[in-house]
């Protein structure tokens, strides 16, 4: 999927392409790089935990619950912002473009003992909205050939099943028709709706 949309943007742009990622245990990526067998030419890959911080103000007169975050500076340097994820059902719950996001911020920022914990005792569905205002995604890939579902904390272990769909459009639309389309309730999906009429009135 990545190396069609890396083929996609060449048709029509010889822009540089950074990928950014990170592990949720904070352990380097390069090694999921490696075993994905990611070698494109003219494409940067980088590692979140690497980065130049920096602090970037949630633009909401009144966030939900973070008014600051810290983002990668080579995304703020960016002209053009992709979110690209595959259709995961954790726990019940979707696993989207918006919740993608997550992987940028860095993790040793937000976490005392396992992985984001800080930002889920704040409540992780107000922590996506804010982030999604932060930092604002051009476009959401989901690729849904395939839906994964895991019950449990091992994200390795879990149910395929054949999906054959793949979504494309503004992130927060993207995850919508998804989660429409399973019947599944996105809460951070509400919080959006009800912050952007607050920031465009």
């Amino acid at each position: 999927m990545l190396s069609m949309i890396i083929e996609g943007i060449r048709k029509v742009s010889d822009a540089d392409i950074v990928i950014l990622e990170s592990t949720a245990s904070g352990t380097p990526v390069m090694a999921n790089y490696q075993a994905l067998k990611y070698d494109f030419p003219r494409v940067l890959m980088l590692d979140v935990k690497d980065s130049i911080w920096v602090e970037v103000e949630n633009p909401l007169n009144k966030p939900l619950i973070i008014p600051t975050f810290w983002i990668p500076n080579v995304i703020l340097s960016s002209d053009y912002l992709i979110s690209v994820a595959p259709l995961r059902i954790l726990n019940g719950q979707p696993n989207l473009t918006l919740t993608n996001l997550l992987s940028l911020v860095p993790v040793n920022k937000y976490t005392t003992r396992e992985s984001y914990d800080q930002l889920y005792s704040l409540g992780i569905d107000k922590v996506i909205a804010d982030l999604y205002f932060t930092l604002p995604f051009d476009l959401g890939i989901v690729e849904a050939r395939q839906k994964f579902s895991v019950v449990g904390n091992d994200l390795t272990k879990g149910k395929t099943e054949e999906f054959n769909k793949i979504f494309v459009g503004e992130p927060s639309q993207v995850d919508n028709e998804i989660t429409e389309l399973l019947g599944m309730k996105a809460e951070y999906l509400d919080l959006i709706k009800v912050a952007r009429v607050g920031l465009e009135s």
